[in-house]
């Protein structure tokens, strides 16, 4: 049985923007690592759309990036959204029955399986479907953005806690 993994990158005071902070060589290296074991990935609709940038090829791209996009390409794909009509390779389309498609995800495969984008997470969280979370403390104060909580706060208990680089830590919970 797989377990749903949310992870995400934050800043100190909570809120997530990929534009705002990028990870270090060494976190990218994590991230790279973890997208190779992972069993496959659900996205919501806006992370997919920026994910997507993996799918084609860049020439300016260093070999950290391109094993980055090798992972990505390789993992299967579930991307949550009633406006998309369509989805890239490697990637599955779920506009209806949320809960019944990652329960069906979740019995069928083994390992761990990422959820991508804190409105998806929200909702999975919502469901009881979530069964780890990873935040990704970055050493950045935004004053304001996107909440990585939005709406009703889980109930978490911290299992573990790793500094991945020399400024990052994560802080591994489960629901409580």
């Amino acid at each position: 049985m797989a377990k749903l993994v949310f992870g995400m990158n934050q800043s100190l005071d909570g809120y997530v923007d990929h534009t705002a902070f990028g990870p270090s060589p060494t976190l990218f290296r994590h991230f790279i690592e973890e997208a190779r074991a992972q069993a496959g990935s659900v996205y919501g609709r806006r992370l997919y759309e920026v994910m997507r940038y993996w799918d084609e090829e860049h020439p300016e791209w260093d070999a950290e990036e391109r094993d980055f996009a090798e992972a990505w390409r390789n993992q299967p794909k579930w991307v949550v959204s009633r406006s998309l009509k369509s989805v890239g390779p490697n990637a599955t389309l779920v506009a209806d029955d949320l809960e019944a498609v990652i329960r069906g995800l979740k019995a069928q495969l083994v390992g761990e399986i990422e959820v991508g984008g804190p409105d998806l997470a929200r909702s999975l969280t919502d469901l009881g479907l979530v069964d780890e979370y990873r935040l990704y403390i970055h050493p950045v104060v935004l004053g304001s953005g996107k909440p990585l909580f939005a709406g009703p706060r889980p109930r978490l208990r911290l299992v573990s806690t790793d500094q991945i680089d020399e400024d990052v830590v994560r802080l591994t919970y489960v629901p409580a």
